[in-house]
């Protein structure tokens, strides 16, 4: 498994997330300000420098769980409540599209260009606030540099990890549905037409070398399928067309984020065995929510400020049948983290476990969800 790996599925998983957001938010009315205010707040806590320091560093991936917990205080950065329903929805969604997207890549380096698309969509979401834009491009500055450089095998290496990771989930997704990409049982339908992969030719030419390597013959057959040749490759450089599609925001007001849960019984066991089979890695992962928690710095909402609840689902009603419906084996549980078992991580782990107590406040007379959600303080 690839120690590069984990930089890359967080933030294509936190580009979709924003993408999510954004239509939900656009779909629900919610005044202008707010909005935006809620996409700078978690854009701003995402690539809070100190957070992007410790997830750069090499390391291997953690559970569904371990990296779920994360999104879920991200989602959570501003003034914004999301129910267990609409995160767990908005969570399903956020894997299905990147697995997606790792399926569909031509090349496994093409993973770069998904990513550059999923933050040039960001950097679009901020754009009048130049200070994020900053922290953004610094980012894209660090992914250059780390990643420009790695071999086509290292890259071959990380899609493996994703796509050993998105395994044994099988969502369906109402857009991939309608669009005949993805199968009743929630299986993608790969294309067997289109543009081959940068740097390769149209399969249907098969040619034939003596020992000396000189061609000695030619053989030509037909395919099935529609090739064609890319124009031209994407840019790796800061600025510049990726050409790559893939990553780029299939929402719209009009389109909205439906899902529906599907799986065969192997793969809810699979959820299962992961809910409840003790984790070997578990104080490991702890100890990575730990240092990656801790380098995130949420700025608390003012007194002034009210908060709003988002709903990922049509109306209240389809939201709470979702939450009553949902298979036990695909809820993502609360995870309790015991600070005292290790002495050497006792002080620090005793500090982020205050920090991520839920603070609800609400006051006489708000309506139902109008409040704030405090669940990280500011280091």
């Amino acid at each position: 498994m690839s120690a590069r790996t984990l930089p890359l599925l967080f933030l294509n998983l936190g580009g979709e997330m924003l993408y999510i957001l954004d239509q939900r938010l656009r779909a629900q009315s919610i005044p202008g300000e707010k909005a935006r205010k809620v996409m700078n707040d978690i854009i701003t806590t995402m690539f809070n420098k100190k957070f992007m320091e410790e997830l750069f560093k090499p390391q291997e991936l953690y559970s569904k769980k371990a990296l779920r917990t994360v999104y879920d205080r991200l989602a959570h950065a501003s003034i914004m409540r999301l129910n267990q329903a609409s995160m767990d929805k908005l969570y399903d969604l956020m894997t299905m599209a990147f697995k997606y997207q790792v399926l569909l890549c031509p090349r496994p380096k093409d993973i770069l260009l998904v990513t550059f698309n999923h933050l040039d969509a960001i950097k679009e979401f901020i754009r009048d606030a130049p200070s994020i834009l900053n922290q953004v491009d610094e980012t894209f500055r660090q992914l250059i540099e780390i990643y420009s450089s790695l071999s086509a095998g290292e890259f071959q290496l990380i899609r493996q990890t994703l796509l050993v990771f998105f395994q044994d989930m099988h969502i369906r997704v109402s857009i991939f549905l309608k669009d005949k990409v993805q199968n009743s049982n929630g299986r993608f339908v790969l294309p067997i037409s289109g543009p081959v992969p940068w740097g390769t030719e149209v399969p249907g030419l098969i040619r034939m070398f003596n020992h000396n390597g000189d061609e000695v013959k030619r053989t030509e057959f037909t395919t099935d399928g529609n090739y064609v040749i890319p124009q031209r490759e994407g840019s790796f450089d800061l600025y510049g067309d990726r050409v790559l599609k893939l990553g780029t925001n299939m929402y719209s007001v009009s389109r909205p984020v439906e899902t529906h849960v599907a799986g065969s019984s192997k793969s809810l066991a699979s959820h299962a065995k992961e809910n409840i089979t003790p984790n070997p890695l578990a104080k490991e992962e702890m100890n990575f929510l730990a240092r990656l928690i801790g380098g995130l710095e949420i700025n608390k909402p003012g007194g002034s400020e009210t908060g709003f609840r988002l709903n990922l689902f049509t109306t209240d009603e389809e939201e709470e049948h979702a939450a009553l419906t949902r298979p036990e084996e695909l809820s993502y549980k609360v995870i309790n983290i015991e600070a005292t078992q290790d002495p050497g991580r006792r002080q620090e782990l005793a500090r982020i476990l205050g920090q991520l107590e839920v603070a609800e406040q609400r006051p006489a007379g708000t309506a139902k969800g109008e409040d704030l959600l405090a669940l990280m303080d500011g280091l």
